[in-house]
């Protein structure tokens, strides 16, 4: 029989943050690409990518109010 397999590691929540907002901002690494593979999944993805979506256009429109106000 062969060796017996692990369950893939899950990303912490930084982890899953932080690739997300490079993405956001387009700067990725290989190394960082082949681990994100690895460990995120895609929920994880999604969901974290709607809500600091959500909080950028918050901010925006919070500082445009601000300005504007």
């Amino acid at each position: 029989m062969g060796a017996p397999v692990e369950p893939p590691r899950r990303a912490s929540p930084s982890q899953v943050v932080k690739a997300v907002l490079s993405a956001f901002i387009g700067i990725r690494k290989g190394a960082a690409h082949e681990r994100d593979i690895a460990t995120l999944t895609p929920a994880q993805v999604i969901v974290t990518g709607i809500v600091l979506a959500a909080i950028l256009v918050l901010s925006l429109v919070l500082l445009v109010r601000f300005v504007t106000g």
